[in-house]
């Protein structure tokens, strides 16, 4: 329930911010259409108090009510990300037992045209967002969007990337409809038909189950590279829900001047990399992670580390392979000096080809390993380089 009260001045800032053009001044006083969504842009740019919003409370709802498994898609530099239709492979899974539909939310700038190929990943309704304004990402924007839709269509689940945009989106949505959210999800599942969500806890030493007994949607971030992207194999015709909206430029209360890419030192992002060679304790120091570079530069892949080499300093953070790191799964996963501890077999064992080096011949790395070659890695990797260097069509992958 929305009420605009004797406190309005008619300033238009409300008008402004309103992503569905729901608000107009009518004898200088705002007035909120049919149109409105409760998504609340209007209350949070409302300097005078003016506008009361209730929601129904979170709790104590009907559960019945909420039906249908969403994922929020996101698109960068112009394309779906990969990450988007392993959520839609995870949503049709859990839709399919909740014997439910499976709803995307797509918003962007001319995005529509994603459409047919979102439907065979999996889709059943797509909700599209359009509009010119919509080309970057603003956490205002969106954050109202998505919300808007979640209090008019009333979804059971809502899946979210946990990526730099899914981490800041999610929580906004959460924070504003006062719901719970699971934040980077490894495995998802059902549970007495409610949505179990599996993550790392304390330090990645335990997994936590849990589960949302009372509010909804069951909202969880995922992580990128842990759920299976299902191959094109559903019906093309999705139903497709235009969501009207106008973003008035005007109304933002943030603008991007300039987007900067951060480029990686191996020059591909370790979440993308069809080939990663990854180092290790047994590396042995700082210096000698040059040795992992010189291969992942053989096979232009780029190089990642278990978690002893980062606390070590021997290299950054952003090279971290493993539940407190990045989850990968390349075509090839090369393990240099790496015994393979739960917390890092558990970010890698999705690759495609796991290749293990290390001189102890009982390592845990082993049990996951396709390859296995037991020696000194100061040995080994120089071999791997000479041979691989004169072999160039070993290279092809």
């Amino acid at each position: 329930m929305i009420n605009v009260n004797d406190n309005c001045t008619g300033c238009g800032l409300c008008v402004k911010a309103c992503p569905f053009g729901a608000i107009t001044l009518i004898d200088k006083k705002a007035v909120i259409n049919e149109a409105c969504t409760l998504c609340g842009a209007c209350v949070q740019v409302c300097n005078f108090n003016a506008i009361d919003l209730e929601r129904r409370k979170a709790k104590n709802v009907d559960l019945s009510k909420f039906q249908d498994v969403w994922v929020v898609a996101e698109v960068k530099d112009g394309k779906i990300r990969t990450v988007t239709y392993e959520l839609l492979g995870k949503a049709k899974d859990l839709a399919f037992e909740l014997k439910q539909k499976v709803g995307l939310v797509l918003i962007g700038s001319d995005v529509k045209k994603f459409a047919k190929d979102l439907a065979i990943h999996g889709a059943d309704k797509i909700f599209i967002a359009e509009d010119e304004n919509l080309l970057q990402y603003y956490t205002d924007t969106y954050a109202n969007i998505v919300i808007g839709l979640i209090s008019n269509y009333n979804p059971n689940i809502v899946l979210f990337p946990a990526t730099i945009k899914g981490r800041d989106l999610a929580p906004r949505v959460a924070s504003i409809l006062k719901l719970g959210l699971t934040a980077d999800c490894t495995g998802l599942s059902i549970y007495e038909n409610k949505l179990l969500q599996t993550r790392p806890a304390f330090g990645g030493n335990i997994m936590a189950d849990i589960v949302d007994f009372e509010t909804r949607p069951q909202m969880a971030t995922v992580r990128p590279n842990v759920m299976k992207n299902l191959c094109e194999d559903h019906s093309e015709n999705a139903e497709i829900i235009e969501v009207l909206v106008k973003i008035d430029e005007k109304g933002l209360r943030v603008w991007v001047k300039e987007v900067l890419s951060a480029v990686c030192e191996d020059g591909i992002p370790l979440c993308e990399a069809d080939i990663v060679v990854s180092g290790g304790r047994g590396v042995g120091s700082k210096e000698n992670f040059k040795l992992i570079q010189d291969l992942a530069d053989v096979f232009h892949g780029t190089v990642g580390a278990s978690r002893v080499p980062i606390e070590l300093g021997w290299i950054g953070k952003n090279h971290q392979v493993g539940q407190s790191g990045t989850t990968v799964s390349p075509k090839i996963y090369i393990a240099c000096g790496i015994s393979g501890t739960i917390q890092h077999l558990v970010g890698m064992k999705s690759s495609k080809v796991i290749i293990a080096i290390n001189s102890d011949p009982n390592a845990p790395i082993f049990t996951v390993a396709n390859y296995g070659i037991v020696g000194d890695l100061h040995k080994v990797i120089p071999l791997l380089i000479e041979a691989l260097n004169n072999k160039e069509d070993l290279l092809c992958v």
